[in-house]
């Protein structure tokens, strides 16, 4: 795979281009001189031309592409917008007012969009009804049907989405190690970093003292995983905090698993106000109890997306510490009838 090609002979600039560059997980070739670029101006999926090279460069006449910046650490310069339209550049950047920006550019030079992975929010109606299990289910489904997917868990107080796994002890980082990260991150990085299973990548939690997750660390992996995955699982606490926030403003779908009785519709009634708040397309899904499935997604005021079947054997598979089983079962049935009639982007 071709590297983003850095031309420049200025040691600092090129130190500080370097080191933007190891912030988005990317390694640059250089140009020391104008005449080396020229056998990489085409391949390059990025250009990054110092201000001291580009009269140079500008002076070899190289053909009209895509993707090159200028780069200056001296915004007084006068000259610059002439190089810039010399040497054919799209934009001026100026270091380090422009660093974040630029670490963008380097990581989608080397990490181009692939996929754009739909984003899928479940909540639950009040502590016990299944959320988390619908969450890990539908993730679980997904990633056996070739879809590359990514289970996010929100929760900090919900115990680890990697034990409904059964992978509590699958090496790999969770979010206490994530939570620092902002910006533009790879998805193959954070992959790499994470517990992989086939298809399916998962974010949860260890188990020791909660923290919250800040708004930026949840776009950070949720901008990384629409560009990588096909599908991301977003397992959301009840109380919607900066973080679930973050995930549902960017959901296309937010499910909200409601028991059918009085008081489960009741503090359904109470978390939904949370989510709507932030998501635009909320559904219900409901567990079989004493009122009708219609009548409690009516209450609510929100499409009925279906009704979790009882499984038998379930709950004792969970305690064991097996993953939900979901080969020809009413659990894996209704998960892949749920993930073809969610219409999400």
């Amino acid at each position: 795979m071709h590297r983003p090609l850095a031309v420049t002979a200025d040691r600092d600039l090129l130190d500080d281009l370097l080191r933007v560059a190891a912030a988005a997980g990317v390694e640059l070739d250089v140009a020391h001189e104008a005449a080396q670029a020229r056998p990489r101006w085409r391949t390059a999926p990025l250009v990054v031309i110092g201000a001291d090279l580009a009269d140079a460069l500008a002076a070899t006449g190289p053909p009209p592409r895509q993707g090159v910046l200028l780069v200056t650490s001296d915004p007084a310069d006068p000259s610059m917008w002439r190089r810039c339209v010399a040497v054919g550049a799209s934009a001026v950047l100026e270091l380090p007012d422009a660093e974040r920006l630029l670490v963008d550019e380097f990581a989608e030079a080397a990490e181009p969009s692939s996929r754009a992975g739909a984003v899928v929010c479940v909540a639950g109606g009040r502590g016990g009804v299944g959320a988390t299990v619908l969450a890990a289910s539908l993730a679980l489904t997904a990633a056996r049907s070739g879809s590359r997917t990514l289970l996010v868990d929100a929760d900090p107080l919900g115990g680890g989405i990697d034990v409904v796994l059964g992978q509590e002890e699958a090496t790999g980082a969770r979010w206490p190690d994530i939570v620092g990260r902002e910006g533009r991150v790879s998805y193959a990085a954070l992959q790499g970093a994470l517990p992989t299973f086939g298809e399916l990548t998962v974010l949860s939690w260890h188990r020791g003292e909660p923290m919250r997750i800040p708004r930026e660390a949840m776009r950070a992996v949720l901008e990384a995983a629409r560009r990588g995955c096909d599908l991301v699982v977003v397992d959301l606490p009840r109380f919607v905090d900066a973080g679930a926030e973050e995930a549902l403003s960017r959901s296309g779908v937010a499910l909200l698993v409601v028991s059918a009785d009085v008081r489960g519709v009741l503090a359904a009634g109470q978390a939904l106000a949370g989510v709507r708040e932030q998501a635009g397309d909320v559904r219900a899904v409901v567990r079989a109890g004493s009122l009708e499935p219609g009548v409690v997604a009516q209450s609510l005021g929100v499409p009925l997306a279906g009704v979790v079947p009882e499984q038998r054997g379930l709950a004792e598979a969970l305690d064991r510490g097996d993953a939900p089983p979901l080969k020809r079962t009413p659990l894996g049935r209704f998960c892949g009838e749920l993930l073809a009639g969610l219409s999400v982007s």
